[in-house]
């Protein structure tokens, strides 16, 4: 992980957090921010940077995962994209978080000071205002995947998977799995790859979904709503 720049303008990267900030909170992010390059599969937060900085996703993937020492198997927690956050859990306890991450795209994060950070917390209802309800969702998620792991079969996981990430720009494409290897899909829904094969194949097969290489479009959403709910009811 290199730093590349410390005076940014945030304005190119679209961020939604920045957005409708005060001039005073936008010059401390400008003044106190630094970016930083991650190359993809290069290891990064190895000598506790964690503990002293936060960061924010500008452009880029990257994963954080769990493994199982003796299986060696593993579950991805979370893919962080543009506009993610982490690690909040850090931030808001100080302990160290038992996780690893993993550059899946060359990726561009702004790099912040934590103690600056946790006083935006305790004090700056603006940055409130984004932050916590981002954290919500941050744990809304990891509750619905825990539910999810031990309720669905991987069939009806990869179906809830594909329609929670579809770009509501476009409905043929998907923001998250863009780009994704069956390995990585299939780690996101505790799974492994010759299953998730096998079951893009069947929709692929229904002419429900197109598959080519790492990515996977819509044909038929109508026909994917209904197998999903097929699925949940059997």
């Amino acid at each position: 992980m290199s730093k590349r720049s410390h005076i940014i303008d945030m304005i190119n990267y679209q961020i939604e957090l920045l957005k409708e900030l005060d001039q005073s909170l936008l010059d401390d992010f400008f003044n106190n921010g630094t970016i930083v390059y991650c190359k993809k599969n290069e290891p990064i937060f190895m000598s506790g940077e964690l503990e002293k900085y936060f960061y924010i996703v500008l452009n880029g993937k990257i994963k954080t995962l769990q493994i199982d020492i003796d299986s060696s198997r593993e579950q991805t927690m979370f893919i962080y994209r543009k506009g993610d956050m982490f690690d909040t859990l850090i931030l808001l306890d100080g302990k160290p978080h038992d996780v690893i991450y993993e550059v899946l795209e060359s990726s561009e994060l702004l790099q912040l000071p934590i103690e600056m950070v946790r006083e935006w917390v305790y004090n700056n209802p603006q940055f409130n205002r984004r932050f916590f309800p981002y954290l919500a969702s941050q744990m809304r998620y990891t509750e619905e995947l825990a539910s999810d792991l031990s309720i669905y079969s991987t069939a009806q996981r990869l179906s809830k998977l594909l329609l929670q990430n579809i770009n509501p720009a476009d409905r043929h494409h998907y923001q998250l799995l863009q780009n994704l290897s069956k390995t990585e899909i299939a780690k996101l829904i505790g799974s492994v790859r010759n299953v998730i094969e096998r079951h893009i194949k069947d929709l692929k097969d229904q002419d429900i979904i197109e598959n080519s290489r790492k990515n996977i479009s819509i044909k038929n959403l109508e026909k994917l709503l209904e197998q999903s709910k097929r699925l949940l009811l059997n």
